[in-house]
């Protein structure tokens, strides 16, 4: 709260209680202790906005606002009230109004620094950055500062950054902010490290390379100095910009001279000597070769070069830098796609890369380092190299001879598991027979549980030694799974896990792959249990949020669903106001090149494809569970604020932040996620989230045709959110059909991912199931009801008999989508357990398919209705008896009939689907493979049973939902 050192003002004493009771979190007390001081001392401003914070807390959020602008009004320049006002509109997500707080503030008392630093701070939560210029001028003119002059120079920055015209921010703000930094510069004025980086960000974006190139290397780069070598990486990095080859080269090399691990050096190095051999460069016959010295513009020196490096390093009596061994292998690559025959003066790849395992074997780092050089090998040398490698690895057999031979220690072990690793990246385990695949499974569970030895004094928290070894056995069950569709191999596999998990709790890729894997079998249950063990911070919400929110609506459990969703998004919702603390506490602390990626992350984040997913996938799913539940659908949309005529997904700035290789891989690179099937998985995600954007808007305009303004109370649903126009519907069924199409082609494709790449979005099943082109002939029907609504019963003939053919086809469709949810969730056998989650998420998309059906159907009784009224009086008034009944109230009559036979038979269904899982037995399986012990029999009945409890959770939802739409459906009557 409100600072509170030495008290002198006897308000500041009066208040101390209040304020510890809203520290403490106790918000009742503190409304009461304001109630009893603003009884004494009606004028205490300050009291009334800390009683307007606790009820803010309390929930009482119109009675808080009302309180704090009859302060405001009163426009207060006393600090505590300021502060405790900008401390409530925080709260409250209105951060404008703090602005206009400071405003009036800074106009009672115009010399205030404090204000006026407050007033900048306000306008940078908002973005003004126009105001935020005109205010650091005025401060730096109040009190002459250096960190005020140049907080409206940053806001200048900003302001181009932000300019929709590129044109405009090259012509105008940046050149205005570059003179007002000369301006600075030839005054002697500059002090910190920060305005010499804000004026190097000034000259980058304008792209004067020389003049920044010039800044850097003069007086001015003396200042940049927290950054070790950073004037040293500017420079190198103005020089590629500038393509100064030559001085590039130079700089790389006397770089790699002082630190010769540091990998950026070696990649600035080697493209600066091939552009140099690309254009013919030669030296000049007198002088330095550049600036920056001597310039090494021959294969035959960067050769000589790296060997040197080399040679430094194996001469040392501890332990060598990776560096220039991983740089030698480079530079072959590198020559290698040149054609270039020097190559072989480096040495053979193979020989050279196991000298590097004998080195750096021992080290988690070896595996990650060698994978990227792979590919220098032939095929036909993989066995060889692996075998070489092999003989390194120090293994002892413990006890019979034939037994297997394990490591004495952690270190040989990790050269075991490194040499593993590296079988698996070649492709090796891949080429195995289902058998040798078997015999490879029972040795990596052996190694595991023999290195478990070595971790016996780990913490919870700290990874098991062997724990790579788990890890591995599970991505072959997984092959052989996917090799011989064996469904006992998945289920081993996930006991393995779950067994890994037992001893190393905290263990993420454990985590992650059972997720996946029991995301793949239909039970979303354990995996919340899951994800939340992963203790997911900040931004990885939205890296790897999709694993967890992909399936959450899909597998049944609504609830769970729900609260994921709402996880997700408060993540998102924090965002804004988070960055904008991140941006003031830059501002404070003269951090300038960190705003400009502030506000790039901020950005991001809002355009999130996930981001994007998840809320609408949330609006649908409360939807799902309340409209024409506990409030109707009119009712249900206001209150989620949904309109149709609204496009609020930025469909041209979509942003994938999805972390598609999270699941750590050993997998061969032509096995792994390649570049056109990550463009294949955003284009699959987007098209879904186009089908449920729409889908969302269809069902948010049946809430304004069932109730069509009139000219009276138009303008005040208009404020409600519910459309009051009549053609919203036609132009996003269009769009819908077009969606469908495109979804449809794509499906068609076929494309298939990596198991452990992205997961396929909903798109396909939705479609193989019905869903889609059932509520797409929904909202169709509700579009004929409209035109028979508009046009009376004598006008539209032809509509009626589509509206009946409709109701016949819903019907139908509705059944062949029950249909499809026939057969046993999970069937066990004596040596088999077989899951089938398609079945489960069939009935998923018949339970939301049905929930629109209702909503048209509603819409159709409220349409249908008066016309029957009418009729009826007609044939009342003429007295006669040969007017033709319209087949279109039958027709109704029939189809909300067919409705409640379906779902009676659906809600059968679910009911022998619970009998037949309660009965399973899972314990009594046996999945009868010789390698099973009786201890990996019970960890894989513990993910059995975990699979067969969330079966039963789901069906119990999904049943729950189905029955309060069946009391809806007896409420459909014309």
């Amino acid at each position: 709260m409100a600072a509170r050192g030495h008290v002198q003002d006897p308000n500041d004493r009066r208040l101390r209680p209040i304020y510890d009771y809203l520290d403490n979190g106790n918000n009742k007390m503190a409304v009461q202790q304001a109630e009893k001081l603003l009884k004494k001392h009606k004028d205490l401003h300050c009291a009334k906005v800390l009683k307007a914070i606790g009820l803010q807390r309390t929930g009482k959020q119109e009675e808080a606002f009302s309180l704090a602008q009859e302060v405001a009004i009163l426009e207060p320049t006393d600090d505590n009230s300021l502060q405790a006002l900008t401390i409530l509109y925080r709260e409250m997500h209105r951060p404008e109004l703090v602005t206009k707080l400071y405003e009036s503030a800074v106009r009672k008392v115009p010399t205030s620094e404090e204000y006026h630093s407050h007033l900048f701070m306000a306008y940078a939560r908002v973005g003004e950055y126009k105001k935020m210029q005109q205010v650091g001028m005025a401060l730096y003119k109040i009190v002459p500062k250096n960190p005020y002059y140049f907080w409206s120079v940053m806001s200048l920055v900003m302001q181009a950054i932000s300019a929709q015209d590129e044109k405009l921010s090259q012509t105008m703000f940046l050149p205005l902010a570059e003179r007002m930094v000369e301006k600075m510069v030839k005054e002697e004025k500059m002090e910190a490290e920060a305005e010499v980086q804000l004026y190097f960000m000034i000259l980058e974006r304008l792209g004067k390379y020389v003049e920044a190139l010039e800044m850097v290397r003069g007086q001015l780069g003396d200042m940049l100095t927290s950054d070790l070598g950073g004037r040293e990486r500017k420079s190198l990095l103005l020089y590629r910009q500038l393509e100064r080859w030559p001085e590039c080269n130079a700089l790389s090399r006397k770089l790699l001279l002082k630190n010769s691990d540091d990998w950026q050096f070696y990649l600035s190095y080697y493209d600066s000597l091939f552009h140099l051999i690309d254009q013919g460069w030669s030296p000049p016959e007198e002088g330095d070769h550049c600036v920056e010295g001597e310039v090494q513009y021959l294969v035959a020196q960067a050769i000589s070069f790296v060997e040197e490096r080399v040679s430094v390093e194996e001469v040392k009596e501890a332990r060598p830098l990776r560096g220039p061994f991983l740089a030698r292998l480079e530079l072959i690559g590198r020559l290698r796609v040149r054609g270039c025959p020097e190559e072989q003066q480096l040495g053979d790849p193979l020989e050279l890369m196991f000298q590097f395992f004998v080195k750096f074997g021992d080290k988690p780092c070896c595996i990650t380092d060698l994978k990227l050089y792979l590919d220098l090998l032939s095929p036909e040398h993989h066995v060889q190299f692996i075998n070489r490698l092999m003989e390194t690895v120090p293994l002892v057999c413990a006890g019979a001879p034939g037994e297997l031979a394990v490591p004495g220690d952690t270190r040989a072990m990790q050269r075991h598991m490194c040499v593993s690793q590296l079988s698996r990246a070649l492709g090796l385990q891949h080429a195995l027979e289902p058998s040798a695949k078997l015999g490879l499974l029972q040795e990596l569970k052996s190694r595991y549980r023999h290195g478990l030895q070595f971790g016996k004094a780990c913490l919870k928290t700290e990874l098991q030694f062997s724990d790579p070894y788990c890890l591995m056995g599970a991505h072959v069950y997984i092959d052989l799974w996917e090799e011989t569709g064996d469904v006992s191999m998945l289920w081993q596999c996930m006991g393995f896990l779950e067994e890994g998990l037992e001893n190393s709790p905290s263990n993420a890729q454990f985590k992650l792959l059972l997720m996946l894997l029991f995301c793949r079998l239909g039970a979303f249950g354990p995996v919340v249990e899951l994800y939340s063990g992963l203790d997911a911070k900040h931004v990885q919400h939205d890296t790897i949020g999709y694993l967890l929110t992909r399936y959450a609506e899909s597998l049944g459990q609504f609830a769970a669903a729900s609260q994921s969703c709402t996880f997700s998004l408060r993540f998102f919702h924090s965002n804004q106001k988070d960055t904008s603390e991140y941006i003031i506490q830059a501002y404070k602390y003269g951090a300038f090149e960190k705003i400009p990626e502030f506000i790039a992350f901020r950005n991001r984040l809002n355009r999130s494809l996930h981001f994007a997913q998840v809320r609408t996938e949330s609006l649908l799913l409360d939807l799902f569970q309340e409209a024409d539940v506990s409030s109707s659908l009119e009712d249900s949309v206001r209150s989620l604020s949904v309109s149709p005529e609204e496009q609020d997904i930025p469909w041209a700035e979509l942003r994938d932040n999805r972390d598609l290789t999270v699941l750590t891989s050993w997998d061969p690179t032509a096995r792994q996620l390649s570049a056109d099937q990550r463009q294949q998985s955003l284009e699959e995600e987007s098209l879904w989230l186009r089908l449920r954007s729409l889908t969302l808007r269809l069902v948010s305009s049946l809430a304004s045709l069932g109730h069509p303004p009139t000219p009276r109370n138009s303008e005040k649903m208009a404020e409600n959110g519910l459309s009051c126009k009549p053609d919203v519907l036609r132009p996003l069924l269009t769009e819908l059909d077009a969606t469908l199409i495109d979804a449809g082609r794509f499906v068609e494709r076929g494309v298939q991912y990596p198991f452990l790449g992205p997961p396929s979005s909903r798109l396909a099943p939705a479609l193989s199931s019905g869903g889609c082109q059932c509520q797409a002939e929904a909202f169709h029907l509700a579009a004929r009801l409209q035109e028979l609504e508009a046009g009376g019963l004598e006008e539209t003939s032809e509509v009626q008999t589509q509206i009946r053919d409709s109701f016949t086809s819903l019907t139908e469709q509705l059944q062949e989508m029950l249909n499809k949810c026939k057969g046993d969730l999970l069937e066990g056998t004596d040596t088999q357990c077989r899951a089938q989650p398609s079945l489960l998420e069939n009935l998923v998309y018949f339970t939301e398919s049905v929930c629109i059906v209702l909503w048209v159907s509603s819409y159709c009784s409220s349409v249908l209705r008066p016309l029957k009224s009418s009729l009826q009086k007609k044939k009342k008034k003429k007295k006669e008896t040969n007017i033709v009944t319209p087949p279109v109230f039958n027709g109704f009559q029939d189809f909300v009939s067919g409705l409640q036979t379906l779902l009676s038979r659906a809600l059968d269904h679910i009911k022998e689907q619970e009998a037949s899982l309660t009965a399973l037995k899972l314990s009594s399986l046996s999945l009868q493979e010789p390698a099973v012990t009786q201890d990996e029999g019970k960890m894989v009945a513990v993910a059995m049973e975990k699979v067969q409890s969330s079966y039963l959770r789901s069906l119990q939802e999904v049943k729950e939902l189905l029955r309060k739409r069946t009391d809806t459906l007896r409420n459909l009557k014309i």
